[in-house]
């Protein structure tokens, strides 16, 4: 085996992507702190009992395990940094009402999510503790589409979902945990002939509501269709509107809206409103967030809570290289005025890069489109 060989779905990210995940960091972090979010930065590896705690078996199958060789307890490599903001909100901030934070580090995952998936992700988010209504919910999914729109991705398509719709029924029809995830399971792959054989025996009208909910998914006229299809539960008709305050506030072109009431994403970790980002030519979720007031209760501080994440490395994929004009080559020397014409440029937020004396290579090769040169005495920046 080569020893510079990477583990599979494990790879190097090079210049010039490097920078161009680099510079985005910068101007969406920034685009957070504009508007109250306060960066946080956890660690890497923590105990797994911390990691995982409300978060269900996915993210615990997803989390790579080993042991501590101080305490001997097992560890695990963070596959999602949202609990670990959970943690820290309920432990080490101790904030009394709305705090909310941001961050942007690399999560793991012991198996990749899709045969072309990278296990290394570079995970950006922010979450809003503190406040348990539909106004926080919206304020994280237009953050999340603020942030899309500075990266330049184009044709958002948006989900829309809520996970308190089949819940209610769930409960209401007083299904147990082993029908209830072969539902779940059901709903998630849209199989409408398991879904009329799983809920057989369940009692009306539970029973057709569940065989509704696949049908329930297009524009804003599904909200309606669900007003009238569904029982008129308390919980199914706030969870309606929820929805429906979240389309009102999504600003005219930002995004085309989609909802689909059988969208469980995250089913076992959210717990309200839930939303995920698409576009053109990508078939998985760019971005995707929503409530999760349940994860903080296992911390011992049960707090509301709303977020939305991403893979910053894709969305730079996504995006592609930005236009701009290559660097300046300048000679090497220690003439005041040149070193004062680099310094000049440098200030300006230009690169530039000294042709050091004995290289081989061309300037072509030193990624420079335009060279500093002197003319009648003056330093010139002049095209190559």
């Amino acid at each position: 085996m080569r020893n510079w060989q990477l583990p599979a779905h494990i790879e190097d990210i090079l210049p010039p992507q490097a920078q161009r995940v680099e510079s985005l960091r910068g101007r969406l972090l920034e685009l957070f702190r504009t508007r109250g979010y306060q960066v946080v930065m956890p660690p890497l590896l923590e105990y797994v009992d911390s990691l995982r705690v409300g978060t269900g078996l996915d993210l615990d199958l997803r989390t790579f395990k080993l042991v501590d060789q101080l305490s001997g307890r097992q560890m695990g490599l963070r596959a999602d940094i949202t609990p670990q903001v959970a943690r820290i909100d309920a432990y080490l901030a101790q904030r009394p009402g709305v705090a909310r934070y941001a961050y942007c580090g690399s999560v793991l995952h012991a198996r990749p999510a899709a045969d072309n998936a990278r296990r290394e992700l570079l995970q950006l988010g922010a979450e809003l503790f503190g406040h348990p209504s539909v106004e926080s919910d919206v304020e994280v999914q237009q953050l999340m589409l603020q942030a899309l729109a500075l990266a330049g991705i184009p044709d958002v398509h948006l989900d829309l979902g809520h996970v308190a719709v089949f819940r209610t029924l769930v409960s209401r029809a007083g299904i147990d945990e082993t029908l209830e995830a072969s539902l779940f399971s059901a709903l998630q792959g849209k199989d409408m002939p398991l879904v009329q054989a799983l809920t057989e025996a369940i009692a009306s009208p539970w029973r057709e509501a569940l065989r509704r909910l696949p049908e329930l998914y297009g524009d804003r006229g599904v909200l309606d269709a669900a007003a009238r299809a569904l029982p008129a539960l308390p919980e199914i008709m706030r969870a309606l509107g929820e929805l429906a305050a979240m389309a009102d506030a999504t600003p005219a072109g930002a995004a085309t809206l989609h909802f689909d009431l059988a969208e469980l994403r995250g089913y076992h970790y959210h717990s309200g409103v839930v939303f995920a980002a698409y576009t053109a030519g990508h078939a998985t979720a760019i971005a995707a967030g929503g409530r999760y007031d349940e994860v903080g209760r296992a911390f011992g501080r049960a707090r509301p809570a709303t977020g939305f994440s991403l893979d910053l490395i894709e969305l730079c994929a996504i995006v592609g290289p930005e236009p701009r004009a290559g660097a300046v080559v300048a000679p090497a020397g220690n003439d005041a005025a040149l070193l004062a014409a680099v310094e000049a440029l440098r200030a300006a937020g230009e690169i530039v890069v000294v042709d050091l004396p004995g290289d081989e290579r061309p300037v072509a090769g030193l990624n420079c489109s335009r060279a500093l040169v002197q003319r009648a005495g003056q330093w010139r920046v002049e095209p190559l």
